[in-house]
């Protein structure tokens, strides 16, 4: 889904990963590392989101926030350190959409940032259409339905394993670490990561009929890691 977004983030190496992150996933990333710095980000272009932290530089989160509410009604998703109910309950009551609280999961802030943005196109009236990718060999992924289609039939993955394809599939060709896919879809760094990565990936190769000695889709790099192969239509 093609959006420009606003990231108020002044701690550089969080920001620096949303930003590449939602980059890579096709989105247009503005990042502001004040909250003075994204409210004159914010007049001066048009977004169709804000994802603003509340304990900025110059200008509050709370503040702008404030702002960005009384010029617009874009999607406007409060990122945070502060667990604090009340700080949940006061970003809320000026506006805002939703609050993500650090530590978070990159896949659960897509998913915040694609739910909020398909209500808001239909708020505008902007005509929804299914983000669908189709491979050779019979694999068709639902990005936005979370679905696997493999020969015309659909294949029943659990959460980790989608999340496994979704990384592999989205970034085809490029070798990822077992530590790799265990940090960034776990959220975690544990010494057993790495077994778990392998029990999730034998898992999600049987349920693609992609033996390891000849893989469509998932192909082992000897030494470090997986890569997406499969050819897309």
């Amino acid at each position: 889904m093609e959006a420009r977004l606003l990231l108020v983030e002044d701690d550089s190496e969080i920001a620096r990963i949303i930003r590449d992150t939602l980059i890579q996933d096709g989105y247009e990333v503005t990042w502001a590392t004040t909250g003075l710095e994204g409210w004159e980000d914010f007049q001066a272009a048009g977004y169709d989101l804000a994802l603003v932290d509340l304990m900025l530089p110059e200008m509050d989160g709370f503040t702008l926030c404030k702002n960005i509410r009384l010029k617009s009604d874009v999607p406007l998703i409060i990122i945070s350190a502060r667990k604090e109910d009340e700080d949940k309950v006061e970003g809320l009551g000026l506006g805002a959409d939703d609050y993500l609280a650090k530590p978070f999961s990159l896949v659960e802030l897509k998913a915040r940032i694609n739910s909020q943005l398909r209500r808001w196109h239909r708020y505008q009236g902007v005509p929804e259409t299914e983000d669908i990718s189709k491979y050779t060999n019979g694999l068709k992924i639902n990005w936005d339905q979370r679905k696997v289609i493999l020969l015309n039939e659909e294949i029943q993955l659990t959460v980790k394993e989608f999340d496994l394809l979704d990384v592999l599939a989205k970034h085809p060709g490029h070798t990822f670490s077992k530590q790799e896919l265990y940090e960034h879809i776990w959220n975690q760094i544990e010494a057993d990561g790495l077994h778990t990565v392998t029990v999730h990936i034998k898992s999600l190769r049987k349920k693609l009929n992609d033996p390891v000695k000849t893989p469509q889709f998932i192909q082992t790099v000897w030494g470090k890691g997986y890569k997406f192969i499969g050819e897309q239509k």
